[in-house]
């Protein structure tokens, strides 16, 4: 599906504090932490609910993180006492009632959005930091790595508003948990605290939730220091051996290799090993 472009204008402003550089959108907001970019989703009054808006906007800020070499890492995460409560289900019943055939609607954005998150090159990151919610969840599930706050909770949730999930709730939640597990998450529209989401492996870390965001700033820091093509290179052979036979995954992999043996970053890393030294790695 095409990219949808933006209906009205994306208004940001930019701001400086303590080095940092924060962009504030309507919705969401855009930071760079160090080799981090950190967006954090900015509706705390309705818990962070995906909207048209909110969806246009972080479209655009994953596309800005994507198209920065300095950036090494994408952090998603919510500002308040929710990451993220689903869809804004009071907006999507407004549209349809005033919507005209062929206007673009809440899934003709989640797709390309959620899709861009998937398949970006670089590590990505849920900080869950309260509620996350139906589309909530389906948006941790796009992030490479979760951790979560001590009080975090998690659920699929569509099940108690008649809803059908549309961006992995149904698809994706199985090959997480498991399907007996996703099942009963899916049916009964529960939602689970971070340690239960922990022991299902969707969670790959719990920490006390004033830590929450020094921890992943150290996280990202650290990945910072890895070669960004080998990074690169081990996500999307990791992503494809989901749809792949064991050999045919093995032979993905063993491709890689051989392409990335010609690369700087191993050139560089072997000889940082051999001469007892840091490397620095370019990223190709």
């Amino acid at each position: 599906m095409p990219r949808v472009a933006a209906t009205v204008p994306l208004h940001e402003t930019q701001k400086y504090q303590e080095g940092r550089v924060f962009t504030s959108f309507a919705n969401i907001v855009y930071e760079r932490r160090g080799s981090a970019a950190w967006i954090s989703l900015n509706r705390p009054d309705q818990l962070n609910a995906l909207s048209l808006g909110l969806l246009r906007e972080l479209d655009e800020a994953v596309n800005r993180a994507r198209n920065d070499d300095d950036v090494r890492a994408l952090v998603l995460t919510g500002r308040g006492r929710a990451f993220c409560a689903g869809a804004d289900l009071k907006e999507i019943q407004e549209a349809q009632a005033t919507s005209t055939p062929g206007d673009p609607d809440i899934l003709d954005l989640i797709k390309p959005v959620f899709g861009a998150l998937r398949s970006l090159p670089k590590p990505t990151i849920a900080a869950v930091n309260g509620l996350a919610l139906a589309g909530g969840l389906e948006l941790v599930m796009t992030c490479d790595i979760v951790f979560a706050a001590e009080s975090a909770r998690m659920g699929d949730a569509h099940s108690n508003f008649g809803v059908f999930p549309g961006a992995g709730g149904a698809a994706i939640l199985p090959g997480r948990i498991g399907l007996h597990r996703a099942k009963y998450l899916l049916f009964t529209g529960e939602h689970v605290s971070a340690r239960e989401m922990l022991e299902m492996g969707l969670v790959s870390r719990v920490v006390e939730d004033d830590a929450l965001a020094s921890v992943v700033e150290a996280f990202v820091e650290a990945l910072a220091e890895k070669s960004p093509a080998v990074l690169r290179r081990m996500k999307a052979v990791a992503n494809r051996s989901l749809h792949q036979s064991e050999q045919a995954a093995l032979t993905d992999e063993l491709l890689n290799l051989r392409d990335h043996m010609r690369s700087y970053d191993m050139q560089e890393g072997l000889a940082a090993f051999r001469e007892k030294r840091k490397p620095v790695f370019r990223g190709y």
